[in-house]
């Protein structure tokens, strides 16, 4: 049985601008902004949400499927799958299009300039979970809106239950729409900002959004996460590491050992212990999909940091 992992497919061209933008940006003449700026320090990133949540499944060797809608420019991406021996049997090529693709500039303070293209996402709708068989648990994440409405209500209407993670998707639906996808749901996962954007939105607290699914996941960075299920609030501590790289994809990881816990009916507080360590794993490395600790490896950072005996069966 898999695990499938409705969202998007993108990559990220991460650029290094090595000054302060605000050296650069004169304030009297923001209404008529000009800028260029030099960045020798470039790279590009196999990324999106349905890419980076694989691949870290896939290191638990949790079965996961892809289910997403990419460019004629997918090709390298489609050989890094491969390679980690990912399934591409429902990524769909939309002609005459690109794939996802985020450009991103950061400056020495750490502030960012980004553009998104979101090119063949958009037709994320072309695929249907109707397709796929033997499918145990799915999520929905950010991902072209017309697609996460009718993944969300094809997964319903089938009866597998699955996660909604609307992430950076948020913007794109009200209130209303935001309970649909609740209702709908088993699951919501959300960090500490976009819980209070979902609370503004529906009028709903915390613990009346908890009420509406088996469990309510909020993660909090640097202060770990609270999972609300079964009419109570566990805590889950962070996972120490040596040294914070880059956070980039890090909810992600989160998100697969999540799933990989649902999947096997872990309790919660076991299900969000492997989640925060595979957040941990995540952090100490650039870019969203360029660790690569075997599954011992990470069971035994699992007992050794959590100080727990619990195999991964």
């Amino acid at each position: 049985m898999s695990t499938l992992i409705c969202g998007s497919l993108a990559f990220d061209t991460i650029m290094v601008f090595q000054d302060q933008f605000k050296n650069h940006i004169l304030p009297d003449k923001i209404h008529a902004l000009s800028v260029a700026f030099y960045v020798p320090e470039m790279r590009r990133e196999f990324g999106g949400t349905a890419g980076n949540i694989a691949y870290n499944l896939q290191l638990l060797e949790g079965n996961p499927l892809i289910m997403a809608t990419v460019g004629e420019d997918f090709g390298t991406y489609t050989t890094w799958l491969h390679h980690n021996k990912l399934n591409t049997a429902h990524i769909k090529t939309i002609p005459q299009s690109f794939t996802a693709q985020a450009f991103i500039t950061t400056d020495t303070d750490d502030n960012q300039i980004t553009a998104f293209h979101p090119g063949a996402m958009v037709e994320s709708h072309q695929n249907s979970v109707n397709d796929v068989k033997n499918v145990k648990l799915a999520i929905i994440a950010p991902d072209g809106r017309d697609g996460m409405f009718q993944h969300a209500r094809e997964c319903f209407e089938a009866g597998i239950p699955f996660m909604f993670d609307p992430g950076q998707g948020l913007p794109m639906f009200n209130g209303e729409e935001l309970l649909h996808f609740i209702e709908m749901a088993d699951y919501l996962a959300v960090n500490d900002y976009e819980s209070q954007i979902i609370q503004d939105k529906t009028g709903l607290t915390l613990l009346q959004l908890a009420e509406k699914v088996k469990a309510l996941i909020v993660t909090l960075g640097g202060s770990g996460s609270h999972i609300y299920a079964d009419g109570q609030r566990f805590d889950i501590p962070c996972v120490k590491v040596e040294k914070i790289v880059d956070p980039t994809g890090c909810g992600d990881a989160y998100r697969a050992g999540l799933l990989y816990g649902i999947a096997r009916g872990w309790d919660w507080p076991t299900c969000g212990r492997l989640a925060s360590t595979m957040g941990a794993i995540k952090i100490e490395s650039r870019g969203g999909q360029n660790h690569k600790p075997t599954r011992d490896e990470i069971e035994t950072i699992y007992t050794l940091a959590l100080l727990n005996d619990v195999k991964l069966d």
